[in-house]
């Protein structure tokens, strides 16, 4: 049984950091896309950050120079290192397991999802 379990999640206050990290069990992810997305209240789920099986990464605008994704193939482990965290960073962040290597800002590529930790910046 695949499943995916973010940790990490918090309540912080602007300027604050956080790390995010995903433990994938049940098969290895290690050629896969992994992907992060989060969804804020009231508000669609949208991508934030993927990183392919040879590390490249692509990030939303908003997040740019802020977040960084980074991966460990050995310990099937995904992070998003979030930093200079800002009111709008707010949501439920989850992690993701794309169906191949070829990385995607879409869900419908990623069939494979955890159930979110909640990431809450607030002064």
């Amino acid at each position: 049984q695949v499943q995916l379990v973010e940790s990490g999640g918090g309540l912080v206050r602007p300027g604050d950091s956080l790390r995010l990290s995903c433990a994938a069990s049940g098969r290895t992810f290690s050629r896969n896309a992994m992907g992060w997305f989060r969804q804020a209240p009231g508000k669609e789920r949208e991508f934030v950050a993927f990183i392919t099986w040879n590390d490249y990464e692509r990030y939303v605008d908003s997040v740019k120079g802020r977040f960084t994704i980074s991966r460990d193939n050995v310990k099937n482990m995904v992070y998003l290192q979030m930093n200079n965290l800002k009111p709008d960073d707010t949501g439920v962040y989850y992690c993701a397991a794309n169906r191949g290597i070829t990385p995607s800002v879409t869900e419908l590529e990623y069939p494979y999802w955890g159930l979110g930790t909640q990431v809450t910046v607030s002064s």
